[in-house]
């Protein structure tokens, strides 16, 4: 059996037992993936994703040590939580050898889904370098979009196609994809110059932040006043920090 490289656009649309003899890589651009790069990069010691506010509340308050509390609902921080969802938030003074405690609307639920692969990282523009890095070799990869209030969004979907081009162009392998993957990459190969695309040349922020404001979490985003998250989130392949969802445990690291 040749090696997979599948892409989901949202969770729904893959059970988890159809993950659980790869790698998965959980998408959410805007923002859950690229916030907790930044936590992590920021020094926090750990993240520890929750999908109910009440389940976030309860684990903050059973943990010894330094814990924050960081999230959103709707776009927007939560009411009692130390910190919101912006990755502009997440800095050393703030973070830096505490236990983070957060949850979302879509990336930490996506995360739950995944919860049976063998291997669970999340991905971003931010560290999209490193993340392709720490793929190669693997036999089966699926790249799971963790959408927008249950549609697909074109910010995750970017770069799932992203990672399938620099994958197929690094492997060295054929991979075996499914329809998706073959779109998703099809659409971010036409989204900008070819040099760029293909990473001959540097793709500028500004063209990729243009892409991210029209996606279904960039219009919500600028909805709410927070168009700079998207500026935060175009900046490719800023950290060399992978996070490592380890199910099991409950826990992100890098």
């Amino acid at each position: 059996m040749p090696p997979l490289l599948h892409v989901y656009a949202l969770p729904q649309v893959a059970q988890p037992e159809e993950m659980t003899d790869g790698t998965v890589v959980v998408i959410d651009v805007l923002r859950a993936a690229t916030t907790i790069c930044h936590a992590l990069e920021a020094g926090a010691a750990e993240v520890i994703p929750c999908v109910e506010v009440e389940e976030a509340r309860a684990a903050a308050a059973s943990l010894p040590g330094e814990v924050v509390l960081g999230g959103e609902r709707e776009g927007l921080p939560i009411e009692g939580f130390d910190l919101g969802n912006s990755p502009r938030e997440y800095t050393p003074e703030r973070v830096a050898g505490k236990t983070l405690v957060f949850t979302t609307s879509n990336g930490t639920r996506a995360l739950h889904h995944a919860r049976m692969a063998e291997s669970i990282f999340l991905g971003a523009f931010v560290n999209a370098a490193a993340l392709v890095e720490r793929l190669l070799g693997r036999e089966h990869i699926y790249l799971l979009c963790s959408g927008t209030h249950g549609q697909y969004s074109e910010d995750d979907i970017l770069l799932a196609g992203l990672l399938v081009e620099r994958l197929q162009r690094a492997g060295g392998c054929h991979y075996a994809q499914n329809a998706q993957a073959v779109t998703a990459r099809e659409y971010w190969l036409s989204s900008f110059p070819e040099p760029q695309a293909l990473g001959a040349e540097p793709l500028e922020p500004e063209r990729l932040v243009s892409k991210l404001r029209r996606s279904a979490g960039g219009r919500n985003l600028m909805a709410v006043g927070l168009e700079d998250d998207l500026i935060e989130a175009a900046q490719m392949d800023r950290f060399a920090c992978v996070p490592v969802y380890d199910a099991g445990g409950g826990r992100i690291c890098r």
